[in-house]
């Protein structure tokens, strides 16, 4: 059942009977966000065809510590000036050729964690030691972090603050699509900012109207986040104009049942099936260039750090905004008010 649609899997233990690891695996699967798993499914392609051009050898089962003191080191430098004939050279190159590879340059070190940490995963599910615990490979990993460290890449060029948003809510008109992304810029916005997959993940039953008449508050139940497990999300409430704009597209998308935000056609008929991640990435690109700013402005997480950003610049508390956008960590969520409150430090003023 399970091993059909995940053949990413590794190979079964020996130790382990047909129905054991059937069911091993279903308790993987469920027990895992199916994000990480795409994650996971990505990672291990790329490992084992990284492994294939540079020793023409498939994955072992737990691998050698030479096998993953070689990955570190072929990951951890750029190889544009490495002679043509240099093994990891030609293993990156065998990977560009497959599209698993953008470039020669050296990868970002949060690139090599995450794909050490989804190898890492697999050897835990067959409970195999892994090469990574090594005090060798530990050390080159290390090394290897702190050689490559470079400043994190926002993962929107520009935080969507209120003013943004509203000119994106500007060109929401009159249509069912309009509707439809007027409701999702609000909710995703408003609500805490939200993930693409925490949108696109929602479900009519998640969304309870029961006070929306008598108060004008809606409720939301995020079965699952990135950062929190089912049955720990807390109830999200969005009101006023966030509110008024979810419950216009539940009525005007005639969304009864099934998932609550999906695709539209040409014809501005509402389909049935689940809208996509990526088709927020792509109407946040279209809002973008109605309201005469560039595509590339801002991404959909420019929502969540709009949030973020807007809550700092109104002098909201931090530990009120982190309620709503359900950030684990204070010092991720700080990032966004420190780079408000910088601004109004006094002691920038010294030379007046």
């Amino acid at each position: 059942m399970f091993a059909g649609r995940y053949t990413y899997l590794p190979a079964a233990s020996p130790a382990l009977s047909a129905a054991d690891q059937e069911a091993l695996t279903d308790l993987y699967v469920r027990g895992t966000p199916e994000n990480t798993l795409r994650a996971y499914e990505r990672d291990l392609l790329y490992i084992t065809a990284w492994k294939q051009a540079r020793f023409g050898a498939a994955l072992d089962w737990p691998e050698s510590e030479a096998t993953a003191l070689a990955f570190i080191l072929d990951h951890a430098r750029g190889l544009s000036d490495m002679p043509e004939t240099d093994l990891a050279r030609e293993a990156a190159e065998a990977l560009i050729a497959q599209g698993l590879r953008k470039s020669l340059t050296c990868p970002a070190p949060s690139t090599l964690d995450r794909r050490i940490a989804s190898w890492l995963a697999f050897h835990r599910m067959k409970n195999l030691a892994s090469p990574f615990g090594a005090p060798q490979v530990k050390q080159a990993r290390a090394k290897a972090r702190r050689a490559a460290a470079r400043p994190p890449a926002p993962k929107s060029q520009h935080p969507i603050t209120r003013d943004v948003l509203e000119q994106l809510l500007a060109t929401c008109r009159g249509s069912r699509r309009d509707c439809r992304d007027c409701a999702i810029l609000m909710l995703g916005w408003a609500s805490g900012g939200r993930r693409r997959s925490e949108i696109t993940g929602l479900m009519r039953d998640d969304i309870s109207l029961k006070e929306f008449d008598k108060s004008g508050v809606v409720w939301l139940a995020l079965l699952e986040t990135k950062t929190t497990t089912k049955g720990e999300t807390p109830r999200l409430v969005l009101k006023g104009r966030a509110a008024q704009a979810l419950v216009l597209w539940i009525e005007v998308g005639g969304i009864n049942d099934g998932p609550l935000f999906r695709p539209i056609s040409k014809a501005d008929r509402v389909l049935k099936r689940r809208l996509s991640p990526d088709a927020i990435y792509q109407f946040v690109r279209h809002r973008l260039k109605l309201a005469g700013l560039p595509e590339d402005f801002a991404s959909p997480h420019g929502l969540r750090s709009g949030f973020l950003t807007q809550t700092a610049l109104d002098g909201a508390p931090i530990q009120a905004a982190m309620r709503l956008s359900l950030h684990r960590s204070m010092a991720q969520a700080q990032k966004y008010y420190d780079d408000v409150d910088i601004t109004e430090n006094p002691a920038t003023d010294l030379l007046g």
